[in-house]
């Protein structure tokens, strides 16, 4: 895959994103109640996340999203947690390095907002997802944190955010697959 660019969601994006997320969660078999599949703003991306201390960017190839991920403050907790939300990616770009780049850049815009801590949900069978999280620093914790409603995601994990990365650790990420 070539020609592919990390972007902030746009308003016109809310469409596909929408149908980017429903059409993982039909392909790996998602439960759709108590997940991200449920969330009422999942039809409204691009405002959902036009909100302070949010952002949502896509991976974008010849006009079409392939993949997405964002961050935002995590309900009921702390104002200097956040939460990694919404990171799904359609098979073709799997297994680039594309999800370590698109990690990289919402952990450095979480860092920019202030936020000290990421948290994110998933699911048990998602391996790969759960890989990039450890690679990157998220450890697992035994209980969920916040107010998501994602009661369906069982499998819960932290990172402590560093203030920076060095310019070294950003290309390790990237290049790392």
């Amino acid at each position: 895959m070539e020609n592919w660019i990390i972007r902030k969601i746009e308003k016109k994006d809310n469409p596909a994103v929408a149908s980017l997320i429903r059409a993982v969660f039909d392909e790996l078999n998602i439960p759709k109640v108590g997940t991200a599949y449920a969330d009422p703003y999942l039809d409204l991306m691009f405002e959902e996340y036009n909100k302070s201390k949010s952002v949502y960017f896509v991976v974008e190839s010849e006009g079409k999203i392939l993949g997405g991920a964002g961050v935002a403050p995590l309900e009921n907790e702390a104002d200097t947690i956040c939460e990694l939300q919404k990171m799904y990616f359609l098979p073709e770009i799997r297994g680039l390095g594309i999800g370590s780049q698109m990690m990289y850049n919402c952990l450095q815009a979480a860092k920019d907002f202030g936020y000290r801590k990421c948290y994110l949900e998933t699911m048990p069978f998602m391996h790969d997802a759960q890989k990039l999280y450890k690679k990157v620093g998220f450890e697992y914790i035994c209980a969920p944190m916040g107010s998501t409603g994602h009661v369906s995601c069982p499998v819960w994990m932290l990172k402590e955010l560093a203030p920076k990365l060095e310019e070294g650790t950003k290309n390790s990420i990237a290049n790392e697959n």
